[in-house]
Parts: C-alpha cells; sequence; structure tokens
C-alpha cells in the first residue's frame, strides 16, 4: 500500500497532547485522525454533509472499523491521512485508509459505514446519486458543474449562497447586498453532483479611466462548508475565463483583505490603498488579460 494508491490526502501535525509517556502517539488517535480526514472527504465530493444527508434522506453510520499499526508516529510529525471508497454495497460503504510519514505507512484501516434512516437508524439503500458521485470522485472527475447565465436563470441559486454567505454569516445589510447590476451581469454558479449550489459570483462591465475593456468580479460567495476545498478558484477562473473570451482587457475586484491572499494565488494584484466598503475592509485588485 502506497500514497500513490490514493487520490484523497488529508494532512495534519501532530500535536503534543496526542502523544503519551513514550512520546508516540496514542493509539486511539489514530481513528480520531481517520475520522477528521473522513469529514474532509465529503468536502471535496463538494458535499456540504448536513444538507447532503438531508436531501439523500439518511445518514452515515459507522459500523466497523479495523486498524492495524505498523509503525508509530511522533510528536511534531507532518503525516498523511489517505482514503478511498473501496465498495458501495446494498446498504454499506467501506473505505480502505492508510496514515502514512513521508513514504513510509504507520497505520492502515477499514471503516465500514451503513446508510441509514436518521430517526430509526434502520439501514437503507445507498441512493444512486451518492453511489454515482463516490464513484466520479474516484476516477478523477471534477465534482463541481460551473454553469453561467442570466438572473432569470441562476438567481435564485446564487441568492441562497449570497444570503448564507453576506447577509446572514457577515452581517451586511440585506438593502446593500442587492443592486441593479445583477440585472446585467453575467453570473456563475457552481453546481455539486446533488445539484446544489455550492459556490456563486457575478461578472459585470466596469468603466475604465484609459478606455480599455474592464469587468468587475463580485459577490463571490462559497459556501462555508466548502471553503478551502479549491471550488471558489475554480469559480473565479470561470469568470475571468468569460471576461476574456469577451475581449476584456482586464478583470478587477474588490477584495476582502481577509482573502486578498487567496486573490494574489491566482495571479491579482493590490492595486491603491485599502478601503472600507459596508462596513469591510477591502483593497482593489487586478489582473490583465
Amino acid at each position: 500500500m502506497t500514497r500513490q494508491d490514493f487520490r484523497f490526502i488529508h494532512r495534519l501535525r501532530v500535536r503534543w497532547v496526542e502523544v503519551d509517556m513514550q512520546k508516540i502517539v496514542f493509539n486511539a488517535h489514530y481513528l480520531m485522525y481517520f475520522d477528521t480526514a473522513i469529514a474532509d472527504y465529503w468536502r471535496a465530493l463538494a458535499l456540504p454533509y448536513e444538507e447532503a444527508m438531508v436531501q439523500l434522506g439518511g445518514d452515515l453510520f459507522v459500523k466497523k472499523a479495523s486498524v492495524e499499526y505498523h509503525g508509530s508516529a511522533r510528536f511534531d510529525d507532518r503525516l498523511e491521512v489517505a482514503l478511498r471508497c473501496a465498495r458501495v454495497g446494498n446498504s454499506s460503504l467501506v473505505f480502505s485508509g492508510a496514515i502514512f510519514r513521508g513514504d513510509e505507512l504507520l497505520v492502515s484501516c477499514e471503516l465500514v459505514y451503513v446508510f441509514a434512516d436518521l430517526a430509526s437508524q434502520t439501514s437503507r439503500t445507498v441512493p444512486d446519486g451518492l453511489r454515482n458521485l463516490l464513484t466520479r470522485y474516484e476516477a478523477g472527475e471534477s465534482m463541481v458543474d460551473i454553469q453561467t447565465g442570466e438572473w432569470s436563470t441562476l438567481g435564485s441559486d446564487a441568492a441562497k449562497l449570497r444570503t448564507a454567505v453576506f447577509v446572514q454569516e457577515q452581517g451586511i445589510a440585506p438593502e446593500l447586498e442587492w443592486d441593479e447590476a445583477d440585472n446585467t451581469a453575467l453570473h456563475a454558479v457552481a453546481y455539486n453532483g446533488l445539484g446544489q449550489g455550492v459556490a456563486t459570483g457575478r461578472l459585470v462591465r466596469h468603466n475604465s479611466d484609459a478606455g480599455k475593456n474592464v469587468s468587475k468580479i463580485g459577490r463571490m460567495a462559497v459556501h462555508r462548508a466548502l471553503r478551502g476545498a479549491h471550488f471558489g478558484q475554480a469559480l473565479l477562473q470561470a469568470l475571468t475565463q468569460a471576461a476574456q473570451q469577451r475581449g476584456d482587457a482586464e478583470v478587477m475586484l474588490h477584495a476582502q483583505r481577509g482573502a486578498e491572499g487567496f486573490y494574489q494565488r491566482l495571479g491579482f494584484a493590490p492595486r491603491g490603498q485599502p478601503f472600507d466598503e459596508v462596513g469591510i475592509a477591502h483593497i482593489e485588485m487586478f489582473k490583465s488579460l
């Protein structure tokens, strides 16, 4: 068993509180590492777990967890927790897992989950939607489908995400979130394999003092449970590509200062001085096309 046998890798660093008197990781913590990795596995599938299970009509319960120890991790080790869905049965999901320190295999495991009714905890057939998602992910397929279009087509799903992120989470007044630009903008929504909108953004024409065609990317919002899983990056790239295809020379945006690093890693550069917008610190950023 090697790291190359797995598509999904979760990385962590051993903390002092996780080691015993022998200064090696206490054996029960390895199951915690696998459990944490499983949570990130669902994120990699673009599934906000709670909402996805409600739509699927059940939940997953651990039936069996078996662990085999090959070596010991120590304080401050950097570990990689690898997982793959090895089999989908009638009502069960079987995951194979391994923990590596570099190329050294430390722990292997098998986790068996049962899909069941949440209230009665009686088993149910694994829904086709979930079965297909797991097959596609392990085959290396993309987990989101990014659609672009007008507000009349995508507005309902975009509004749900923007309300959750900007109004409910960040406390922006609803009247400041909606404007006339929504009616003329090109909107983008990323959908997961269950048809749930998980990220959104828009592209609007922007006046340029230099007389060149410029687009402004805005209202970028990613479902809270899926941040850091690269779906926002995919959405930003789709909007940038749309601007390039219509002949724009530049795309710009007003980035919240907390997200400045995210945009810089994708080729955007800051321009001018920071400013306040809807009570949140922003900075203008741009990217030449």
